[in-house]
């Protein structure tokens, strides 16, 4: 069992890149793979999660080279995928197994979806049930609850689906598999979830358009006619990566941290939005755009914070940060509130009740709710060294290792190897900036 041992130490200080938007890189790499010829995505995500789909893609035909900065994907076309061989293992990604069985649904071949033991138990239905009205066949574990999910190839008709949850894996499975179906579809959410797949969309020449917290697509059953073709993709760095080092510098007195090139897509700010509204030093330098989605470099230095209250209408912005907003709340003035978090207890652990049962370790004071907690803060506060528990959830063990930058004692983190799923070298990027000072 891998572990992670965290010094007490500060303050973080350089600058710094971080791996590429895992988010994006996942959806290039299927675009790419459906366009015609070869597509060049630079500073890619080379996390576990993305390297397999890139496996995934490479077993239904198509070709794809790796290098350390840059993916060359040889694209086929709409209809140019084979079918695998051999079941999909799809890792321990959400992402992966759920935009993977929307672009199946379509297919004219049978495939087998599956994925690690997280995975195996995260909820399916919520995506199954839009493609089976589709026409999709698809069966799965539990009527097809829960993965592994067998994907039956099938004639599709577009619909017009209004989501229970604001979903951005749902709805990018849904518009993947519009693609390949006949009609106009349509995806309307509770709140507007990221959109990466509609900007890269665009980027591709797929025509797409938005209607308050609608998506529309027009479905391509004409098959190569007008299909987009190769394109360059610069992928922007991952503000969810980025935003372990925000919170860690804003945290850690006297520290002072330039990250460069990260995304900052509207639907992903959430975290800035929040961590300004609590007092952080955080600004936005040297704005541009990639390949359709806004870039900057962020500029945070050390300051105090203030508890606030983060209600549901903010989670979707914030969904992956939540576990390092948990630790930005415990050394914060007063009480955070958050509320309207349950779609977090389904994600690739319970990451309320994970950051509850390790904060508490931490000597943190909160109270877990079914769909938040309420954490109570302390400015200058310096948790407790613990031996804690990463419950195989990279942003879970990524967050416990700031915290344990302001902790009395060495913070032992168990299953730390998951954190090699998003931010392969996170340890060595930490270290970076404290050895800089």
């Amino acid at each position: 069992m891998t572990s992670l041992t965290i010094n007490p130490s500060g303050p973080l200080r350089g600058t710094i890149s971080v791996p590429g938007d895992k988010s994006i890189t996942h959806r290039a790499i299927i675009l790419s793979a459906l366009a015609e010829g070869e597509s060049r995505l630079t500073g890619y995500c080379r996390g576990e999660d993305c390297l397999n789909t890139a496996r995934a893609f490479r077993a239904m035909g198509i070709r794809i080279d790796e290098a350390q900065d840059r993916l060359h994907v040889f694209g086929k076309g709409l209809w140019g995928l084979t079918e695998p061989e051999q079941p999909i293992d799809c890792g321990n990604s959400g992402t992966g197994i759920r935009l993977l069985a929307g672009l199946l649904a379509g297919q004219d071949f049978f495939t087998i979806l599956t994925g690690d033991e997280s995975i195996r138990r995260r909820p399916m239905g919520r995506l199954v049930q839009p493609l089976r009205a589709m026409g999709a066949v698809i069966a799965g574990r539990k009527g097809g609850e829960l993965a592994p999910l067998a994907v039956t190839g099938s004639r599709l008709r577009a619909i017009a689906y209004d989501s229970p949850v604001a979903s951005a894996q749902v709805k990018s499975a849904l518009l993947l598999a519009s693609l390949f179906a006949e009609g106009t579809m349509t995806v309307t959410e509770p709140r507007k979830s990221r959109d990466h797949t509609e900007r890269l969309f665009r980027h591709f020449g797929i025509p797409v358009r938005e209607e308050g917290s609608s998506v529309v697509v027009e479905g391509r059953q004409g098959g190569h006619v007008g299909w987009p073709g190769a394109k360059e993709l610069p992928v922007p760095g991952d503000l969810s990566a980025a935003a372990f080092f925000l919170v860690g510098a804003t945290i850690v007195p006297d520290s002072e941290v330039t990250i460069t090139g990260v995304g900052v897509n509207p639907t992903r700010t959430g975290l800035l939005e929040v961590l300004h509204e609590m007092g952080a030093d955080i600004r936005l330098v040297n704005r541009r755009e990639q390949a359709g989605e806004p870039v900057a470099d962020l500029l945070v230095r050390a300051s105090s914070l203030r508890g606030i209250h983060i209600g549901a209408e903010r989670i979707p912005q914030t969904i992956d940060e939540f576990p390092i907003l948990c630790v930005a709340a415990a050394v914060a003035e007063g009480e955070t509130i958050i509320t309207g978090a349950e779609e977090l207890r389904v994600k690739e652990s319970d990451r309320i009740a994970a950051m509850a049962e390790e904060l508490t370790r931490m000597g943190v004071g909160l109270t877990e709710r079914p769909d938040g907690l309420i954490i109570q803060g302390s400015r200058g506060r310096r948790f407790r060294g613990a031996s804690c528990n990463s419950h195989g959830d990279h942003r879970v063990a990524m967050s416990l290792a700031i915290a344990g930058l302001l902790a009395d004692a060495p913070t032992n983190i168990e299953e730390s190897a998951c954190i090699e799923t998003s931010f392969p070298g996170f340890d060595a990027k930490l270290s970076e900036l404290l050895t800089k000072n």
